[in-house]
């Protein structure tokens, strides 16, 4: 991201402590993280929205160090399989982590230890850079491999999509684990902005304070993000220096997404959906924010230097006009595969620029796609194809409730987080998917799990 090249005197990035780094400090730091690492080499950075924790992202990427960035609340079961699966040889994590283990420690800064395991570093591919959970990747140790070229076509994308520049102020919220979080912060460091990292909650009144301190010129979500935005009634608050809202991570319900649009268009703001996935490090497209309120629940277009497509039912493939399938995204940030295991980090391109998203979108007359579902997301119920996404979101867009959707070809199980909907919902279902009552459960639950990216998490 040429780091070395920005405003050495402008502030790079400050967190909720109030610590902060220069460009420049930020370079020293981070050529002082590389002299403790003696070669290229595999390390774990157990991540939270902190400058410590950055600096072990941007000085792992500065000397060629591979990095895997997980969350520092990572199930420890889940953890424990990580490292005994990829054999890190170095950690980069809080020190009171450190401290109940017998590692080595070969370097600190602030509340992160750099401690050496014991573990000899398997063999890395010469372009790998970075190492990612898979998005929903609860319980699975399965990674997404970067090069550093997807990491920085990704920041340019990013930064030219949204027009970024060096008096803007960002809010990371979305965890840096994250591959949206990941990429608020790439873009903005890429443009020579300022990242203003937080780990607050949306309900805690400390992080709207610095929200107003700090002058924050743009925000992203995810679609629980901006349902707690709803109810804390973010749409009437005063922020006269956010010009940016933008949501990714999954579609917005149709009144959430008409909300957003005319917050942006009373306060004179933008409102611009994005689409993206771990794959093709973190974002594939984008709907400007002049067409949002044109195109309720659309993802709009390629971002700049991508290209979209549809390939069909019967396999054929096509680049404009309306068309129904799946979506398939071409670009320099498209990854080059999973790893599953320590062996994989040795392996070079197997997606060579092409990534067959699994989503199954519809493109209209103006060239603007909407994702229908994914096609791992389907039920067949007696010959009737049911898509769990659809229900999810006419459920969520009809009745005030969290709703998540699984099932069988035999059954379609509806969760739901308000108990007295459960028989309207389950007549509402009946209506829409035109199933059978035997088919069809409603169950009521207290709570819709979510990680930290607010993903559901499916038992």
């Amino acid at each position: 991201m040429d780091l070395d090249k920005k405003n050495a005197l402008s502030v790079a990035v400050v967190d909720d402590s109030g610590a902060s780094f220069t460009y420049g400090e930020l370079c020293r730091k981070a050529k002082e993280f590389g002299e403790a690492l003696p070669k290229r080499t595999l390390i774990f950075i157990l991540a939270e929205n902190s400058i410590d924790s950055l600096l072990g992202y941007i000085g792992s990427l500065t000397n060629r160090i591979v990095p895997l960035i997980i969350s520092k609340n990572t199930d420890e079961a889940l953890y424990i399989r990580f490292r005994e699966i990829y054999s890190p040889e170095y950690l980069w994590e809080p020190t009171e982590m450190a401290e109940k283990t017998k590692d080595e420690t070969v370097y600190e800064y602030g509340g992160y230890s750099l401690v050496k395991t014991g573990h000899t570093s398997p063999e890395l591919h010469e372009n790998l850079s970075l190492l990612l959970p898979t998005s929903g990747s609860t319980g699975s140790p399965k990674l997404v491999r970067h090069t550093y070229r997807n990491i920085e076509a990704n920041a340019r994308n990013v930064a030219e999509m949204f027009k970024i520049s060096p008096d803007d102020r960002a809010m990371a919220v979305l965890p840096m684990h994250y591959t949206m979080g990941l990429s608020v912060i790439a873009s903005h460091l890429y443009a020579g902005a300022r990242v203003c990292l937080s780990g607050l909650s949306l309900t805690d009144r400390h992080f709207w304070d610095r929200m107003k301190q700090e002058r924050i010129t743009s925000f992203t979500g995810v679609p629980f993000s901006y349902e707690v935005l709803q109810k804390i009634r973010f749409f009437r608050m005063n922020l006269p220096d956010l010009k940016i809202i933008t949501q990714g991570g999954g579609k917005l319900s149709t009144e959430l997404f008409q909300e957003c649009c005319d917050y942006t268009e009373r306060t004179g703001k933008q409102f611009i959906p994005t689409y993206g996935q771990t794959e093709c490090t973190a974002r594939m497209a984008y709907l400007s924010s002049e067409l949002a309120s044109q195109k309720i629940g659309s993802i709009g277009r390629a971002e700049p230097n991508g290209q979209l497509s549809i390939i069909d039912e019967n396999g054929n493939e096509s680049f404009e006009g309306e068309a129904t399938g799946e979506m398939v995204y071409r670009g320099e940030n498209v990854t080059m595969g999973y790893a599953v295991c320590k062996e994989d980090l040795v392996k070079g391109d197997e997606n060579h620029g092409v990534m067959h998203t699994g989503d199954i979108a519809r493109r209209d007359a103006d060239g603007c796609y909407f994702i229908i579902g994914r096609m791992k997301r389907f039920l067949k119920i007696f010959g009737l194809r049911i898509g769990l996404d659809e229900v999810e979101h006419l459920v969520k867009s009809n009745f005030d409730t969290d709703c998540v959707c699984s099932g069988t070809d035999e059954k379609l199980e509806v969760h739901v987080t308000n108990k007295e909907l459960v028989n309207d919902i389950l007549n509402f279902v009946l209506e829409k998917t035109h199933l059978y009552h035997q088919n069809v459960e409603v169950k009521y639950i207290e709570e819709i799990k979510r990680n930290e990216a607010g993903k559901v998490i499916l038992h």
